[in-house]
């Protein structure tokens, strides 16, 4: 798995395409993707997605180039999607960050 500041540069790519609470959408603007966006990448971030507390369930649609989120607002504050993605230093932030860097951890040792 790569190293979690990968995750972190590849966030900067994303933004949200809708937000309502419990469900978010979220869609690749990278222009140095290519559509084809590559299925094994696809595939971590959907498993690391899913290892997530609070989350309920995740879909990908690879030819979108986006990925829809249940996940339970008690757990995840809505807050946290729009300033994590958008670089907003918050107390919410930081809780879906450090949510994020566990579960990216969680992945990391499961494939050990």
């Amino acid at each position: 798995m790569p190293e979690f500041e990968e995750l972190r540069v590849f966030l900067c790519d994303v933004r949200i395409a809708h937000h309502i609470r419990g469900r978010i959408r979220l869609k690749l603007e990278s222009r140095s993707v290519s559509i084809d966006v590559p299925r094994a990448q696809a595939r971590e971030f959907q498993s690391l997605l899913d290892r997530i507390p609070g989350v309920a369930s995740v879909q990908v649609n690879l030819l979108a180039r986006s990925c829809t989120v249940h996940y339970d607002p008690a757990v995840i504050p809505e807050r946290a999607w729009v300033d994590l993605l958008g670089g907003v230093d918050s107390e919410a932030a930081a809780i879906l960050e450090r949510i994020l860097h566990d579960a990216y951890l969680e992945a990391g040792n499961a494939k050990l």
